[in-house]
């Protein structure tokens, strides 16, 4: 596979990527150097990783992996975004907002968005592929691609001061990437 080939598979793959860092952002009052860390290296490991656990599977665990990935990937995206409109529509003063970038919600986003790379290695190992460049390139886009919408989500929700709206707009969006993971598995 040549290596604008692995390029244009890693964009496509990104793209989720983005959509959830730039939602995160514009939740967030300020994105630090940290959280940009935290967010843009989970994301692009799972990518990697994923692609890369997927080729490991190869053809024994296709028929498993396909019947639910799809299904798991719009729980964990339906979930967190339901956690954003509740914050967004009851926002509970006295509460401390969880931070996305950190724990179980950063390894749910990390997951929901990773699971199609879980596919791709799949297919790399059904059609004899190599892993390890388009693994390192899947994830290094996605690292890149998470860093960029995290900060772009950030400034322009700072820029179009929405307070809640963004919870609401990032919840909305994550259901959204929930259900076109189901319509591209003609599940609806």
């Amino acid at each position: 596979m040549g290596w604008l080939r692995v390029l244009s598979l890693a964009v496509a793959l990104a793209m989720d990527a983005l959509a959830v860092a730039a939602a995160t952002g514009a939740t967030r009052p300020r994105v630090s150097a940290r959280a940009t860390f935290r967010l843009a290296f989970h994301f692009g490991l799972f990518q990697g990783g994923m692609t890369a656990l997927g080729w490991l599977g190869g053809t024994a665990l296709r028929p498993f992996i396909e019947g639910f990935a799809h299904w798991a990937a719009f729980i964990l995206l339906f979930l967190v975004g339901a956690n954003m409109l509740r914050e967004a529509l009851f926002p509970d003063e006295d509460h401390t907002r969880p931070d996305p970038t950190r724990g179980a919600t950063l390894v749910l986003l990390s997951v929901a968005t990773s699971l199609d790379a879980l596919a791709v290695g799949l297919s790399l190992a059904l059609l004899g592929q190599p892993v390890l460049f388009p693994s390192l390139v899947i994830g290094v886009v996605a690292l890149l691609f998470t860093a960029a919408g995290l900060h772009a989500g950030n400034f322009l929700a700072r820029m179009l001061p929405v307070g809640r709206l963004a919870d609401a707009a990032g919840g909305l969006i994550l259901w959204t990437i929930g259900v076109r993971i189901l319509a591209e598995h003609d599940v609806l």
